[in-house]
């Protein structure tokens, strides 16, 4: 069974609506927050997570990012990540340089630390060295697989009534 990251395409938004819907069926909006369609149809948000990629068309409210979907070979969408190319004052303190989820059916099969490992060499070719990425702290499958993936604690941050834990993951160079 052969899984990779991808960048979305016209033709996956009938496995794109399939993901969604059941993040919708468990009442669990999407994460990470750029992989949902928001007030759009797909082909609008295709657009969309394209313009962010480039600093030039992305707004100025956000940072680059690319959006990628873990899939199997046979297009099923099992997760999505977001990599933002660097950190605002936000994202500094609570987002980090990577989101990421794992649609509900699929969970605790280990596809979370394969994604975050497959999406580590792409921040670095983004010029990301070390990442910060950050998770609830009442999240211990999240915290696991940061740190199944090198993560290091620096600390924890109130936001709002959430304690957001922040680790920091040193990316090695790819060969």
């Amino acid at each position: 069974m052969k899984l990779q990251l991808i960048r979305a395409t016209h033709d996956m938004e009938e496995q794109y609506y399939d993901f969604a819907n059941e993040w919708e069926k468990h009442t669990e909006p999407i994460v990470p927050y750029s992989a949902r369609l928001v007030d759009m149809d797909y082909k609008s948000w295709l657009e969309y997570t394209f313009k962010i990629e480039s600093k030039d068309t992305c707004p100025s409210h956000l940072v680059p990012a690319h959006t990628y979907f873990l899939v199997l070979e046979n297009k099923r969408i099992i997760g999505s990540v977001n990599i933002r190319h660097y950190l605002n004052d936000y994202l500094l303190n609570f987002g980090g340089h990577i989101g990421y989820g794992i649609r509900p059916s699929e969970r605790k099969k280990g596809y979370a630390s394969l994604m975050l490992s497959l999406a580590l060499p792409i921040a670095k070719e983004l010029g990301i060295n070390k990442a910060l990425i950050t998770c609830n702290k009442n999240n211990k499958g999240s915290a696991k697989t940061i740190i199944n993936n090198g993560g290091i604690l620096e600390n924890e941050v109130m936001e709002d009534t959430e304690i957001t834990q922040r680790y920091w993951i040193s990316i090695e160079p790819t060969n």
